[in-house]
């Protein structure tokens, strides 16, 4: 048996799957071995097991043998192995050192590095994998690698005839299951003249 995986967050008397034989006389179904830790626990006539405890996603995968044994002589049985995976779930949001960030930017330079943006995320593998992106661009005047994080002008700024401000909203996403998490920055770019 190899169900579906559980979530970290899974609750104990969670069901996990339920194990049947086709036998002539009822069976009685334990856990045999491999459950060291005492995660699960079965229903000795309905073959359904469920778990016990909150799941601590290190202690998995765990492999366990299921026995059912003929009710009526202990010496007639089956084992069958049944793998238990659990899901890291996305816990966290990206956060940024600082929701606001001021920059400078010269005028009259073609296009160039303004800051780079790290964002930190407390999950591991996919979950704290990040992205960035920009939720306003102020017509593609900015852009930022969505690897990176270096937030970058697109274009020449003239400090006597356009705004000599700016506000950049960042976000940094990461790559969660079952769904993505995002942090924000507002960068506030200043031209000078």
């Amino acid at each position: 048996y190899h169900p579906a995986p559980l979530s970290e967050k899974a609750l104990p008397d969670t069901f996990v799957v339920q194990t049947t034989v086709l036998y002539s006389v009822p069976v009685s179904y334990t856990i045999a071995s491999g459950d060291d830790k005492g995660y699960f626990m079965i229903h000795s006539s309905s073959g359904i097991i469920r778990t016990t405890k909150n799941l601590k996603l290190e202690d998995f995968p765990v492999t366990f043998n299921v026995r059912a044994t003929d009710s009526t002589d202990a010496a007639l049985f089956n084992e069958v192995p049944v793998k238990v995976e659990v899901i890291d779930e996305n816990d966290f949001p990206p956060v940024f050192p600082s929701s606001l960030l001021e920059a400078t930017l010269a005028e009259n330079l073609t296009a160039t590095q303004i800051v780079q943006l790290k964002a930190q995320d407390n999950d591991t593998g996919r979950n704290g994998f990040l992205t960035y992106g920009i939720l306003n661009g102020h017509g593609l005047k900015f852009r930022i690698n969505e690897t990176t994080g270096v937030l970058y002008s697109n274009t020449t700024f003239d400090y006597e005839e356009e705004p000599t401000e700016y506000q950049v909203v960042v976000y940094a996403e990461d790559d969660g299951i079952p769904e993505k998490k995002r942090g924000y920055c507002t960068v506030v770019i200043k031209i000078t003249d």
